[in-house]
């Protein structure tokens, strides 16, 4: 039996909610699991639906850290069959007194601190009692190491995915419909952040314009930097090439993805924030479509540089645009697309999972 203790769940929607739910059903089916997550108003419906016990904690979240380490902490003294305890962040295992085996999950933003400041010496000190370290990506191991995590301790496993759903041919010409017939097409799907770097990409597209008229970008998500896009977005008269679309339905997402020649996201570092992997390159790569992704992060790991996308430095604008030219030019997308979809089934979570089964 396998404990897993997770601030990020379903039905809560993001990144690492979903990284956590592949992880825990997909563990489910060879092993019994218990999971240990925070508490939600429709957790109710979603965990009635489960075939495993999901164990909510409510409350403040300083309050909630200490109410579910206790938890955990009664639980492993009550049950002796439990052999490892999983963690999606080293703050979840800072608490957790036992012997069995602890397993912590990294994803690069939460331990970025200076080396010898006192955030990492916490961190450190977390680790030192945390028997096997996963990282999402080579980037974020050789990040761990670089800020004193043991790095025999380190393996990479990237994330998951469940396979592509097939998309209904209504909301494939809904999606037609909102891109009204315009071609090439690039994508963006991901919170509007400095890190993703939006604002590269549309000075790009006002050069891009110049050689396809008729070019259309799409960006999909909400965040901070949303209004200093849009603004932007005026300021260089892009308008009629750009669409700003949120609040949609993860199906309509994926026809509007399906539908598109390249996923575009040149992330960069932005003070402590880095893309430790990116799972949005795989999920477009289930479709068919290409990436372009920044040197700066895990994003290599996603995407086989020159083949299943490309890889550039997402601070050089001129190198942004020539990717993306050289991506759109001849339809390269097509062979690049056809590639990624077959290199995205390594990360389908039947996969995945294998990888974990040898550490438990």
């Amino acid at each position: 039996m396998h404990l897993v203790v997770t601030r990020s769940y379903p039905p809560e929607i993001g990144g690492m909610q979903n990284l956590m739910w592949g992880l825990t059903n997909s563990l489910s089916k060879h092993d019994l699991i218990k999971v240990f997550a925070d508490g939600h108003k429709n957790a109710k419906q979603f965990d009635e639906k489960v075939s495993f016990t999901i164990e909510r904690i409510g409350g403040p979240k300083i309050i909630k850290k200490y109410r579910k380490s206790l938890l955990v902490n009664n639980y492993l003294e009550s049950n002796k069959k439990v052999k490892t305890v999983i963690a999606d962040h080293w703050k979840s295992l800072e608490q957790i007194k036992t012997n069995v085996k602890k397993i912590c999950l990294i994803h690069s933003k939460e331990i970025n601190h200076k080396k010898g400041s006192f955030s990492n010496r916490r961190i450190l000190k977390a680790f030192d009692n945390i028997d096997q370290v996963v990282a999402n990506s080579e980037y974020t191991k050789n990040l761990a190491v670089e800020i004193g995590i043991d790095q025999n301790k380190i393996i990479v496993i990237n994330p998951g995915v469940f396979p592509a759903k097939n998309i209904d041919k209504s909301l494939i010409k809904e999606a037609e419909k909102l891109l009204k017939n315009k071609n090439p097409r690039l994508i963006t799907v991901s919170r509007f952040d400095k890190r993703k770097n939006h604002e590269k990409v549309i000075m790009a597209l006002r050069n891009l314009k110049q050689i396809y008229p008729n070019i259309v970008y799409t960006c999909i998500g909400y965040g901070d930097e949303e209004e200093n896009i849009k603004k932007l977005t005026k300021e260089l008269e892009l308008d009629e090439q750009v669409i700003f679309l949120k609040n949609i339905s993860q199906d309509l997402k994926n026809a509007l993805v399906s539908k598109s020649n390249t996923f575009v996201m040149p992330s960069i570092i932005h003070k402590t924030s880095v893309e430790g992997f990116g799972i949005a390159y795989v999920e477009a790569a289930q479709y068919g479509i290409p990436s372009i992704g920044g040197k700066d992060g895990g994003a290599s790991d996603a995407i086989k540089n020159n083949e299943t996308g490309i890889i550039c430095d997402g601070n050089n604008l001129e190198e942004i645009y020539s990717s993306i030219d050289l991506i759109l030019k001849n339809n390269s997308y097509l062979e690049l697309g056809k590639k990624a979809k077959e290199y995205s089934t390594k990360f389908e979570w039947n996969n995945i999972v294998k990888e974990y089964l040898k550490i438990l």
